[in-house]
């Protein structure tokens, strides 16, 4: 032992020090995607979805200006890309599609599922544009009356309310809504679009301080279901993703506490999730719209190891960054809504 040290400091000096795990890191890809067609101009691209063949579907809202209707064409609602950033499909029909488009998601026998914020249905569509179903009347929200604007039910099985995120189940076709911007629940329905449950209301401020299981602060803004076969809510405003069962029994949360330091936070944290593409779904992503950031977290235990993104309209920066989809090999892309109207993909760095 050198003299002057004591024991208890010896053993000390001997013990391991805790290393804390290596995030993967991101790098932003300038060249995907490739150019749209000559002439098309995209508005507030709301969603990016990576389906199971590796196709990338971005949904366009084509509120374009009246002086970028003189000069170009407005692009579809749907466009499709390849992971080299190549379009290899596009379709929507403005006038059947619900009023603002939101999500999407790729259900088992590749149907395309579509949501919009601004109305009270959703719609089912083939891959190549066909609608199949539509559960709910464009225009008609799940309200007392009807109306966008009156009180909310939160309990409509042949409507909904301003839906925003979607996800399918891989093995059994049923389809999960974040219901939304004017219910506060998420709700479930068969592949035929037959009601079968739901959960969730709205929190009181103690609750969300407390994290309240299935009591959501605003919106109900994105869902997803893990390899584990759980379900990943996006509880926007209260800086939290609260995971669930299928049956909707909550299991834990997952805070993202880096806005304001009581609930509900106006713009929020909790955006979207997605996961990293190995057996085990070690990392979870989530898009932070309050920070501008896709943090990356740890998924047992919710710590966010690393970060990547600021505001901006640079490359790697976000404009209202507001989803985020992850494909098999790694990248991550995310979607800017309102002034960013853009999609950029980051690759693992090397």
């Amino acid at each position: 032992m050198t003299p002057g040290t004591d024991a208890s400091t010896a053993r000390a000096a001997t013990r391991p020090v805790a290393v804390k795990p290596a995030a993967p890191r991101f790098e932003i890809d300038p060249w995907w995607p490739k150019p749209l067609p000559e002439g098309w101009i995209a508005g507030q691209l709301a969603c990016v979805y990576v389906d199971h063949n590796d196709h990338v579907l971005i949904v366009n809202r084509g509120d374009i200006t009246e002086e970028e209707k003189e000069t170009c064409i407005r692009a579809p609602a749907v466009m499709i890309f390849d992971l080299e950033g190549h379009l290899i499909g596009s379709w929507g029909d403005w006038e059947v599609l619900p009023f603002t488009p939101h999500s999407c998601a790729v259900d088992r026998e590749n149907n395309v599922w579509i949501t919009a914020n601004g109305d009270g249905m959703v719609q089912k569509y083939t891959y190549d544009g066909k609608l199949l179903l539509q559960i709910g009347t464009k225009g008609v929200f799940d309200t007392m009356d009807g109306a966008k604007k009156s009180k909310n039910l939160n309990a409509g099985r042949d409507r909904l309310n301003k839906p925003a995120g979607v996800a399918c189940d891989p093995e059994n076709g049923d389809v999960y809504f974040a219901d939304g911007y004017g219910n506060r629940r998420v709700v479930v329905f068969d592949r035929n679009g037959n009601y079968l449950r739901q959960w969730g209301r709205q929190a009181t401020p103690e609750e969300m301080e407390a994290g309240v299981g299935g009591a959501f602060a605003e919106v109900v803004h994105s869902v997803a279901i893990s390899s584990a076969g759980l379900v990943y809510v996006g509880d926007r405003q209260g800086d939290r993703v609260q995971v669930f069962d299928k049956m909707g029994n909550f299991k834990r949360n997952i805070w993202v506490r880096t806005g304001t330091a009581t609930l509900p936070d106006k713009r929020g944290t909790a955006w979207w999730t997605g996961f990293s593409p190995d057996r085990e779904q070690k990392y979870l992503y989530v898009m932070n719209g309050r920070n501008e950031q896709v943090h990356v977290l740890d998924h047992a235990s919710g710590a966010i190891l690393s970060s990547f993104g600021r505001p901006g309209h640079q490359l790697g920066n976000f404009t209202h960054g507001h989803s985020l989809a992850v494909d098999r090999r790694g990248n991550i892309y995310v979607a800017d809504t309102n002034w960013g109207r853009r999609v950029q993909k980051f690759s693992p760095a090397q």
